[in-house]
């Protein structure tokens, strides 16, 4: 049984419609960049709870979760309407095994998302531990549109501070932006435009993919890796070249 533990709202910033982050204040145990809590609000007499990936570093005691409102849902709604002072209730221990120590070394490491899945990338960049074993770093943010990539500021910011190392790309599909690239993440892959626009290759011998976000585009972004370059899924008893994370 989860361990519960009573925390704080202390801003909640609203993106888009949709999209909205709630920063909270909560006494919980440490926990690895890449893992998830679940939160929770007592909503006629059940507690209702959903499970959201920290966007924070571990080491940044203003835990951070990345939310889209689902209208017909029981739980978000609610979330959103949160002030700060208000209580929420967050497990004590983080879960997940999406994590850099699951990852085998390789020259780049791609970290693909789509939605408000670019938040596990976040909190590993942002903390920084257990990165220099790879040469470079890409971080993909896919979205519907332009307004959607909420953290694309952060993101900008991290490849400053990484001096080079870091490439960060945003996609989106439903619209054309300046630099942007347009489409689904497999279709960019197949047609190599996500290769150019990064300026590195994609393969099986340089390369390690973490998907994270719509278990569609997972499935279909695997499936492409798999017939173009042989990848196969990474699991401790067989190594391969693709972690991946479904988002709901």
């Amino acid at each position: 049984m989860a361990e519960w533990v009573k925390g704080k709202v202390t801003h909640l910033e609203q993106w888009t419609d949709g999209l909205f982050s709630l920063t909270v204040d909560a006494p919980i145990d440490p926990f690895i960049a890449g893992q998830f809590a679940k939160l929770a609000l007592e909503i006629d007499g059940e507690r209702v709870q959903r499970a959201y990936s920290y966007v924070n570093a571990p080491s940044d005691s203003n835990l951070e979760f990345y939310l889209v409102t689902v209208p017909e849902g029981k739980l978000s709604p609610r979330l959103n309407q949160l002030a700060p002072g208000a209580e929420i209730m967050v497990t004590k221990q983080a879960a997940g095994f999406f994590v850099l120590d699951e990852v085998p070394d390789c020259d780049t490491l791609w970290m693909l998302a789509t939605g408000t899945a670019i938040g596990p990338y976040l909190s590993m960049l942002q903390e920084g531990k257990g990165l220099e074993r790879f040469s470079n770093l890409v971080l993909v943010h896919a979205a519907r549109f332009a307004r959607d990539l909420s953290y694309l500021p952060l993101m900008q910011q991290l490849q400053q501070r990484y001096n080079g190392k870091l490439r960060i790309q945003t996609i989106v599909s439903r619209e054309e932006i300046a630099g942007s690239l347009t489409g689904r993440v497999p279709a960019l892959i197949a047609d190599g435009q996500l290769e150019s626009a990064i300026g590195l290759p994609l393969d099986a011998e340089t390369s390690h993919v973490m998907l994270c976000g719509n278990p569609q585009m997972v499935r279909d972004t695997q499936q492409t890796l798999k017939d173009l370059h042989g990848m196969r899924k990474h699991l401790r008893r067989k190594p391969g070249h693709m972690t991946s994370e479904h988002y709901w």
